[in-house]
């Protein structure tokens, strides 16, 4: 018989089963209409109905659990659970059990029954589905009264939450793990049940003794399979136990076709109040999958992720003990994201929203902006840590929106997720994505388009705005280069206008009181002042130009390069007021003629670049321009420049005076090396065998072979650059001593003599020979002179072409005599010869160091010829002023008679005539060099003759002829190291120094104070052989008192004595006896 409860129990499962029935009816009739939303929430309604169902009907019989088919009928989920009251006697420890939250699950349709179930088996199963499906029905209630057969259920009181003990944590990986049961009652004593223990199965019924532990028990495949879902820890520990093993073992191997469903939004959920304590999901026997081998199954997104391997499966977490508090910092709570979709009835987003309702806006916020990443990139599934939640959306207020790191920070599978929004293209997978990604093509296509049609506009605006500048800059160049042309040209006609006046009253202006503007300036190319080096103390080497002041009527305005000290313009005051003393005799008698010169330094010198030449900083210097036009004032004046240049022109119209000048362009055109041969073919005087306009390789090449063949006797070919001066564009070989055929062609030459050589065939031939040899011989045996700028010879011929330049012959003899001749011509056309002098090379052959003055090694009545007839070219040729010429002298070794030829032309101001103006001014002296040497006045016979005039008689002051050598280009580095006051106080102690009676000894030219490197000596004696000793020793004297022993300095006096000594031809004989005389100056010699 039943139980007195048992009347109670079985209405309450008659109403359950009622409401399933209709329930599953109304489903049938909607099955066709439901949509795939509905879908996906029937397999957790119809697994948890299945399930209670079930269960509740197996607790009714005695100890056998039938296999339910869900062939043909649609499953319901209960929405209340059966609340079936306790018996009276009900112990009080009660096993509380929630509900489980389903993960995904997997319905499967049996295809037949189960084999093991017997054929009177099926028919009770057949009887037991019909009372389940309508329990109304009398018949299917009559027949659950069995003869054989009693019913009897349990009496269900209300539940009481009792105390729960912490047990151990059991972990598992599919299958979840079992709670742990109290002992079994008594067998007569039937155990109460609660309302969560009714739908836990048979495994449940089984540990309550409701099912006979020694029943056979079969379970058929479930119609549903569940994966592991996450959920929140719970305080309860799980046991593991052997039912799940014996579940496993029975259920059908037999597979079906299975349909697998994407994970819910509405799990179902087991949460219990705080009142009644924590909860625990115990897995059904529907989570176990058989292993083996199944049909194809249809996935959804959410399992397809997983199957990939691109979200990890999770586990269900480890749970806590219940004695623990609800506030345990180590609890957590998973909250699913399913394709950006928060389940708001999920167990962890109920326990996260219970357990922090302080801060729960900002979690939801914070909720919002996930949800909202993850539907925009599209993704399926993600799992949000509730404990990291929780920190992190404390840090960020409800109106801000967080980052993406932020977000990914509290998601488990981030790694999964980053990868998917990390995704190319992934953003338009998401809601709205096919709209916002067309959006973004048409905007990138617009964007491109008019970033195309911006950039053309820009490269157009960009053109136009060069081309605009650039004529904008041409129109503003052709201005400037037209008003400098015309200004040029203005120059240029009052240069001639004011030549012209010059020219007319020059007789009467030289005769009376005037003054002479003197512009060192060295007015080359740039390119040839670039490579100039310390071009203002080359410009500054003729500071002999105020001895123009021996004149009387002419006073000096010197406008120096450099800035002077306050002790060099003592110095040139003292040297200049020995003009009184020089002519009277009487050191003492010395002048202040500082009233006669000025020295003017223009104040643009450190305002512009270095290699501009003096004339072109005085143009820009008003201050000095404006000194100079008061000095000026009422007085006739001209300018006496140094190379001509175009500024030199400015200068002179911004003072309105006249040059004492060529102009530019006829010095630029005849000062060339190419031009001095012009000027020297039109005079008609000899000059050595060359070619002049070279400008090609081939030219070169052809003419010196023609000059080879024709000149056989010459041994060393020169070339020189036009526009270089003092050797720096200069190279010289020794091409007959290098040529292979050399002596094939002395012979031949010498076969033929000079006059049949010009007709023979051998002379054709051996040019073709030396055509043929002289690119190779050339690249290497060239010397050029100025190594330091020309290290090879490409270097040397790339610029030699560039310029232009010639060839000439060196003198073939073995004494060469280099000599300079200073001429002007004067305004009326009238030519003197101002200077003469033999040349010193202290640097080599070709290199001028200082001179001799006068010239002794020609005749003066050939040089006079000579000079004349260039003269007259240069007058025919518009030449005017000052200029020099330089000449070789030497003996032929045929004709053993002495040949000159003119070798260069310079159309300015020497530093040689600079050097003779300031000889004649400390020796009061004249030169004539036309027919007589330098004669001075005795100066002792000076004074006697003024005593004999006070006594009233004239006799005539005699003379003594003088010379002198005189160099500017001294350099020694160790002058630097000392005061120009002390080194001419020690000099003057070694008996360096200026005799003004006898008008001779030494006198120095000091440059600047700055780096001191640098100065000139001017020797004066009586005959050539001793001034050229006693320069030797003042170089030696000098030497001495500046260097140690340890510092010998760089310096060029060693060559300039070793040049004297070759000079004069010094025996032994000669240096013994000024061994026997001065010991120590003879021992400076051998060095």
């Amino acid at each position: 018989m039943a139980a007195p409860g048992a009347g109670l129990g079985a209405g309450k499962v008659q109403e359950d089963l009622h409401k399933l029935k209709m329930e599953n009816i109304n489903l049938k009739g909607t099955m066709e209409a439901v949509d795939i939303s509905d879908l996906r929430t029937a397999p957790e309604r119809t697994e948890l109905g299945l399930r209670k169902c079930a269960e509740n009907y197996l607790n009714t019989i005695s100890g056998q659990v039938l296999p339910v088919c869900s062939a043909g009928n649609k499953e319901v989920n209960s929405k209340e659970p059966p609340k079936w009251a306790l018996p009276s006697g009900a112990s009080q420890k009660q096993l509380v059990l929630p509900r489980v939250p389903v993960e995904p699950v997997t319905v499967q349709t049996c295809s037949k029954a189960a084999p093991r179930v017997s054929q009177g088996s099926q028919q009770q199963v057949e009887m037991d589905i019909k009372i389940m499906l309508d329990p109304e029905n009398m018949e299917n209630k009559a027949g659950l009264k069995h003869q054989n057969d009693e019913i009897r259920l349990p009496l269900i009181t209300k539940k009481k939450s009792a105390p729960m003990c912490s047990q151990k944590t059991g972990k598992g990986h599919t299958v979840a793990t079992l709670w742990g049961f109290p002992a079994f009652p008594p067998v007569d004593s039937p155990l109460p049940l609660l309302e969560e223990d009714t739908p836990k199965g048979a495994l449940s019924l089984t540990g309550q003794r409701l099912i006979l532990p020694a029943a056979k028990i079969t379970l058929q495949t479930p119609p549903v399979v569940s994966k592991a879902a996450p959920s929140q820890e719970f305080p309860r520990q799980h046991k593991k136990s052997a039912v799940g093993e014996i579940i496993s073992s029975r259920l059908d191997p037999e597979n079906t076709d299975t349909t697998t469903f994407p994970n819910s939004k509405e799990a179902i959920s087991g949460t219990s109040s705080s009142s009644k304590g924590n909860t625990a999901a115990l897995p059904s026997s529907s989570s176990v999958v058989s292993t083996r081998k199944s049909k194809p199954v249809r996935t959804y997104p959410a399992q397809q992720l997983e199957c990939e391997g691109q979200i990890p499966s999770q586990t269900q977490p480890p749970q806590t003990p219940p004695c623990q508090s609800s506030q345990d910092p180590r609890l957590d709570w998973d909250i699913v994201v399913c394709h950006g979709t928060v389940d708001p009835r999920a167990p962890g987003f109920l326990a996260l929203k219970q357990h922090h309702p302080l801060s729960w806006g900002s979690i939801v916020a914070f909720l919002e902006h996930a949800e909202k990443l993850l539907k925009d990139f599209s993704v399926p599934l993600a799992t949000i840590s509730g404990k990291k939640l929780a920190r992190v959306a404390s840090d960020f207020e409800l109106d801000e929106n967080p980052p993406e790191s932020a977000i990914l920070s509290v998601i488990k599978n981030q790694s999964t997720v980053a990868k998917i929004l990390n995704r190319p293209g992934q953003s338009s997978k998401g809601r709205g994505g096919a709209e916002m990604a067309a959006t973004k093509i048409q905007r990138a296509w617009r964007r491109h388009r008019a970033g195309k049609a911006a950039a053309r506009s820009r490269r157009r605006e960009w053109a136009s705005g060069v081309i605009g500048a650039s004529w904008r800059s041409w129109n503003h160049m052709a201005r400037v280069k037209n008003t400098l042309r015309e200004a040029r040209h203005r120059h240029l006609e009052n240069f001639c206008s004011r030549a012209k006046h010059l020219a007319a009253n020059w007789n009467r202006i030289r005769t009376s009181r005037r003054t002479i503007i003197h512009i060192p300036s060295l007015g080359y190319s740039q390119r040839i002042r670039e490579h100039i080096p310390d071009l203002a103390l080359q410009q500054n080497m003729q500071m002999g130009r105020l001895c123009d002041i021996l004149d009387a009527n002419v006073d000096v305005i010197y406008i120096c390069p450099l800035p002077l000290s306050e002790e060099l313009l003592q110095y040139y005051n003292k040297l200049l007021g020995l003009q009184a003393a020089v002519r009277s005799g009487n050191p003492e008698a010395m002048g202040d003629l500082q009233d006669r010169f000025r020295i003017l330094t223009p104040e643009a010198i450190n305002s512009f670049p270095h290699h501009m030449c003096l004339a072109t900083q005085l143009k820009y210097s008003p201050k000095t321009i404006q000194r100079i036009q008061v000095l000026i004032q009422s007085r006739d004046a001209y300018v006496v420049g140094g190379v001509p240049h175009a500024d030199d022109l400015a200068v002179a119209d911004m003072l309105d005076v006249p040059v004492l000048g060529p102009g530019p362009e006829v010095a630029q055109l005849y000062s060339t090396k190419s031009g001095s041969k012009r000027i020297f073919a039109s005079a008609r005087v000899p000059t050595p065998p060359g070619e002049s306009d070279i400008h090609s390789r081939e030219q070169l090449i052809r003419a010196l072979s023609q000059l080879i063949v024709d000149n056989v006797e010459v041994q060393r070919w020169v070339l020189k650059m036009n526009e270089e001066r003092g050797g720096n564009g200069t190279a010289y070989c020794d091409v007959i001593s290098h040529l292979e055929c050399c002596h094939w062609l002395q012979k031949e030459w010498q076969s033929h003599g000079p006059e049949g050589w010009s007709r023979s065939q051998a002379r054709e031939l051996a040019l073709v020979k030396i055509s043929q040899e002289l690119p190779g011989l050339l690249a290497q045996h060239v010397q050029p002179v100025n190594e330091k700028r020309f290290p090879t010879w490409e270097k040397f011929l790339q610029t030699f072409l560039t310029q232009g330049g010639v060839i000439e012959a060196f003198p073939f003899s073995s004494t060469v005599t280099s000599l300079t001749v200073d001429l002007l011509i004067e305004p009326t056309g009238e030519i003197r010869i101002v200077s003469s002098g033999d040349q010193l090379h202290a640097e080599g052959p070709f290199r001028s160091s200082g001179s001799s003055i006068p010239q002794r090694s020609v005749d003066p009545a050939v040089l006079n010829s000579l000079c004349w007839r260039i003269g007259d070219a240069c007058r025919s040729k518009g030449v005017l002023g000052y200029f020099s010429v330089d000449f070789v002298a030497f003996t032929h070794p045929q004709t053993m008679e002495q040949q000159v030829w003119a070798t260069d032309l310079d159309l300015c101001y020497s530093d040689q005539l600079a050097l003779t103006q300031l000889l004649l001014y400390v020796t009061d002296g004249n030169v004539d060099c036309g027919s007589s040497p330098l004669e001075a006045p005795l100066g002792s016979q000076a004074v006697k003759s003024q005593w004999i005039q006070r006594e009233g008689t004239k006799p005539p002051a005699p003379v003594s002829p003088r010379c002198a050598v005189a160099s500017t280009q001294l350099r020694h580095s160790n002058l630097s190291g000392t005061s120009y006051n002390v080194l001419l106080q020690r000099c003057k102690a070694r008996g360096v120094g200026f005799d003004l009676q006898e008008k001779q000894g030494t006198v120095f030219i000091l440059y600047e104070d700055q780096k001191r490197h640098r100065l000139g000596l001017i020797t004066i004696g009586e005959d050539l052989q001793g001034v050229l000793l006693t320069f030797a020793r003042n170089l030696f004297i000098i030497h001495q008192e500046i260097s140690a022993p340890n510092m010998q300095g760089e310096t060029n006096f060693k060559m300039a004595i070793q040049d004297i000594e070759a000079i004069l031809g010094v025996t032994a004989e000669n240096k013994l006896k000024l061994e026997e005389e001065q010991p120590w100056e003879a021992d400076a010699l051998k060095e």
